[in-house]
């Protein structure tokens, strides 16, 4: 074994720790010099990598050397400045350093006795967050209910979908699943649509309320009203509704408070889904898109979106942490402790679907410390104006069209065909977004509103600058002038 790696040495930990930070350095400073969308085939690693595993250590400078030459090639590059497809999943040094002494720990923190740390720093630094979100008091650790932090968006969607499940299923007996109803918009994230896979809800009782531009393609209460009373005079029982701020497709917002209104009425759990535009709310001239949280049964956003947290850190707050607690909890003799039996302290396992948890709140921690409020506002703040910038550009070529309201850092934009042509519209942009893509120099990506194939670009990488903008606004006219050119 001399010379070998060893399973944890502190001397090598040094030596190789240095050469991946110096490989992880040495990445981002060349990031722009790869395709931002991978141009490989299916399949391509297969040919490059053995049918198994080799039985004797291999070296550190070839595996690096397989990581540049067969693995890069493959990896869609999320963190280049000429990202701007489906959503940011931001990174940075605080991050970075977050999920270091999280590998350095290693816990697996299902119960405050598993590391106090661990689940004192997530209440802690979850009742932060609450604040610069200006929650209602009831989502802190010292009232009813509290935060916690999920892998992803999908997961907290589930968690409090089980959670209002069961508490119908309680009351109501559980013959009563079948009748189940949960209502949304149909630009509420398709995370909303497995949930209710998984949690048993009869697919057509999960109603997709039809929204248009007439509301920006928000969710109209009126619309929710009248369904939830045709459900109720045939029998069904409506139990949980998803408001969504910051779509998928066109970051519409759903009207919380007035939604709030309708589901009051009938004991609905209302969940917010604001997993990107929530980080956009910690600056005060953003936060009105939440009024109304304060009548809400869960609120939800992704720390790991466009906040400089490096992915996972989906951050879900609860009014009653009892809902959670009754429809997830197991208590196992092997897990038995004293501090749990007392029920002094939380055990987050029973906030969640798996049993093991990473220290998470670490790298959360490190971004808020080491970046503070105020910048992380800038930072937000930064790329909004990148995103108008564009928005401007856009609208200042007449073949081009802005498709939806620009509220954060999404621009929803098209090509316009000359008469005659008008027909071929969704094709012709679905061929320029593929123009675009298969260049290599940006990402874009796509999406649909009332019948109309979209082009969307998001604004949100950590690198990206104004000359960024520019360069891209350039090449989709480019492309855009050549398929012209081809009518």
């Amino acid at each position: 074994m001399e010379g070998e790696l060893k399973p944890m040495d502190a001397e090598q930990l040094r030596e190789y720790g240095h050469r991946m930070v110096d490989f992880v350095a040495d990445y981002y400073k060349t990031i722009e010099d790869h395709p931002v969308l991978s141009q490989v085939e299916p399949g391509y690693l297969r040919k490059l990598l053995p049918d198994s595993a080799p039985d004797k250590p291999e070296s550190f400078e070839n595996v690096l050397s397989d990581v540049k030459t067969k693995i890069i090639p493959g990896v869609t590059h999320w963190q280049s400045p000429n990202y701007f497809a489906y959503f940011p999943s931001n990174s940075s040094t605080a991050g970075f350093l977050g999920e270091m002494l999280s590998a350095c720990f290693n816990i697996v923190g299902f119960s405050w006795i598993t590391s106090p740390a661990a689940t004192e720093l997530e209440m802690i630094v979850l009742d932060w967050f609450a604040k610069m979100l200006k929650l209602p008091d009831f989502f802190l650790s010292t009232g009813q209910g509290g935060g916690v932090i999920q892998g992803t968006a999908s997961e907290a969607v589930l968690v409090v979908l089980l959670a209002a499940r069961d508490i119908f299923l309680r009351k109501l007996g559980k013959g009563f699943l079948e009748k189940l109803v949960v209502y949304a918009s149909d630009q509420t994230h398709s995370a909303l649509q497995k949930a209710c896979q998984i949690a048993g809800i009869h697919p057509e009782n999960v109603k997709a309320l039809k929204t248009d531009s007439s509301t920006n393609y928000g969710l109209s209460p009126d619309l929710l009203s009248k369904e939830i009373c045709h459900d109720i005079a045939n029998g069904l029982v409506p139990f949980f509704a998803c408001a969504s701020v910051g779509t998928t497709s066109s970051t519409a917002i759903d009207p919380i408070l007035e939604l709030a209104n309708v589901t009051k009425s009938y004991n609905i759990w209302l969940h917010v889904d604001s997993a990107y535009a929530g980080s956009a709310c910690v600056c005060p001239e953003y936060r009105h898109h939440i009024d109304g949280v304060e009548e809400v049964d869960s609120f939800n956003m992704n720390a790991h979106k466009w906040f400089l947290t490096n992915f996972d850190c989906s951050l879900l707050w609860v009014k009653d942490r009892n809902a959670l607690i009754q429809s997830l909890s197991t208590n196992p003799e092997f897990l038995k402790n004293k501090a749990s039996q007392s029920k002094s302290v939380l055990d987050y396992k029973d906030w969640q679907i798996p049993l093991g948890r990473r220290f998470r709140s670490l790298k959360l921690w490190l971004v808020l410390r080491l970046y503070g409020v105020e910048n992380l506002q800038a930072y937000i703040r930064n790329h909004i104006e990148l995103a108008i910038h564009f928005e401007e550009l856009v609208s200042q070529d007449m073949r081009f069209e802005i498709v939806a309201p620009r509220t954060f850092a999404l621009v929803c934009f098209r090509l316009l065909l000359p008469c005659g042509f008008e027909d071929r519209t969704n094709d012709v942009n679905g061929d320029l977004l593929q123009a675009v893509n298969s260049t290599g120099k940006i990402f874009i990506s796509h999406t649909v509103l009332s019948g109309t194939y979209v082009m969307r670009f998001a604004v949100g990488a950590p690198l990206t600058e104004e000359r960024h903008i520019d360069a891209a606004w350039k090449l989709i006219q480019d492309q855009a002038s050549s398929l012209l050119e081809k009518l």
